[in-house]
């Protein structure tokens, strides 16, 4: 089980928040949901998209992010923001094994004072005129490149 994680910052869609699930319970990922989410975090509304591989996920829910960061602080995990407002490729950066990769809301990614208070941030390059990559996709993307820098057991 790889030490990496991959957190959502106040997830809007449970079918999102279900597919994540499902990618770190098949990799090996822990999740942490910070929460208020814009939905019920029950098994009924994850589901969909999480099918029975939600029981195999290592999850921990904060009730806010001053909570989240109060645990981080306690671990030394560096965080990784994925951003469309950031300027370093995800490719380019060096992953390290412990990270915690945050994803923000869907429909508003994360407050200025997340942003600048994550130790790296991170953009997938896109094609001109279009906004963002979905963030279950977008998790995948980045996580599997952290996987494929720091080794997949």
């Amino acid at each position: 089980m790889s030490q990496l994680r991959i957190a959502l910052y106040q997830p809007d869609i449970p079918g999102n928040t279900g597919t994540i699930l499902r990618l770190a319970a098949c990799l090996g990922l822990g999740v942490d949901i910070i929460e208020p989410a814009g939905f019920v975090l029950s098994d009924k509304n994850l589901k969909r998209a999480g099918m029975d591989y939600l029981a195999s996920v290592t999850m921990t829910r904060h009730v806010n992010f001053a909570q989240f960061e109060a645990w981080r602080a306690t671990t030394g995990r560096r965080l990784v923001l994925a951003s469309t407002k950031a300027a370093v490729p995800y490719v380019d950066l060096a992953y390290r094994p412990d990270d915690i990769l945050l994803f923000g809301r869907e429909s508003a990614g994360v407050p200025d004072a997340v942003h600048e208070g994550a130790d790296a941030r991170v953009i997938i390059p896109m094609i001109a005129g279009q906004r963002s990559i979905n963030v279950a996709m977008s998790a995948a993307m980045i996580a599997g490149e952290a996987l494929r820098q720091t080794g997949f057991a």
